[in-house]
C-alpha cells in the first residue's frame, strides 16, 4: 500500500515551527501495545484502529489540518491502513514513518500516558 509518509525529523520540525497550524497527531496503536506503553507523542489523540470509522463523522479529526498517524508496528501497517481510509474520505493524512519507536529512539519529546486505573472489585463501594 502506498500512502504518504513523514519522517520523525520532518514532523519534529513541523511541531516546533507550527504556530496554529500544527498537524493533529493520532495514536493508532493496537490495544495491547497501547495499554502496555507509558508514553505517547506530545498532544496525541488516542483513536483505536477499530474506532477510526466512528471518529470520521464525530468531528474528532479535523479536515482543515494535516493528520499524522502512528502505531507501534515496525512496518507501519496499522497506520497505513488508517491513512488510506482517511485519504479516501478527503482528509490530509500521512504515516509517521517508524512510528513511536523511531520517535522515542531519537529522544524526541514524549508525553507520559496516565496509568490505567485498577478496576474496583465486584461489590466494592465507591467513595
Amino acid at each position: 500500500m502506498s500512502v504518504p509518509r513523514i519522517s520523525k525529523d520532518d514532523l519534529k520540525l513541523r511541531l516546533d515551527d507550527a504556530a496554529g497550524d500544527a498537524p493533529v497527531i493520532v495514536d493508532a496503536r493496537l490495544k495491547y501495545p497501547y495499554e502496555h506503553s507509558t508514553m505517547t507523542l506530545p498532544g496525541a489523540l488516542r483513536v483505536a484502529p477499530e474506532s477510526i470509522a466512528a471518529s470520521l463523522g464525530d468531528g474528532t479529526l479535523p479536515r482543515d489540518r494535516q493528520i499524522v498517524v502512528y502505531d507501534s508496528d515496525p512496518d507501519d501497517m496499522v497506520s497505513e491502513r488508517i491513512v488510506a481510509q482517511l485519504l479516501a474520505r478527503g482528509y490530509r493524512a500521512v504515516v509517521l514513518q517508524g512510528g513511536i519507536a523511531d520517535w522515542a529512539a531519537a529522544k524526541f519529546p514524549t508525553d507520559s500516558k496516565p496509568a490505567p486505573q485498577p478496576a474496583s472489585p465486584p461489590g466494592a463501594q465507591k467513595g
